[in-house]
């Protein structure tokens, strides 16, 4: 069955960097685009970046220059690396995968930037 597990969030300072990793299994990796979401506190679910089975990546415009997305298809593993943090990023960040047009979520990982 598709799995994805998030991991690598925590306590950071503004300014600071984090580096979140999404580790996928039960389908072809290489095949397919994945996600990284994000849920403020009290607030909604929003994309943050994509990235395409080619290697194409989408940012939104909050975090464009600020995070980058990555995918190792042989360790069927997805990055974010995020710097530059700010307050307004804390939130519980989600690996999202779409197979077969069905969304795929982990748990999430929570990330809070504070002094």
């Amino acid at each position: 069955q598709v799995q994805v597990v998030e991991s690598g969030g925590g306590l950071v300072q503004p300014g600071g960097s984090l580096r979140l990793s999404c580790a996928a299994s039960g389908f072809t990796f290489s095949s397919y685009p994945m996600s990284w979401y994000r849920q403020p506190p009290g607030k909604e679910r929003e994309l943050v970046a994509a990235i395409a089975s080619g290697g194409g990546t989408y940012y939104a415009d909050s975090v464009k220059g600020r995070f980058t997305i990555s995918r190792d298809n042989a360790e069927n593993t997805v990055y974010l690396q995020m710097d530059s943090l700010k307050p307004e990023d804390t939130a519980v960040y989600y690996c999202n995968a779409r197979v077969y047009f069905e969304d795929y979520w982990g748990k999430g990982t929570l990330v809070t930037v504070s002094s």
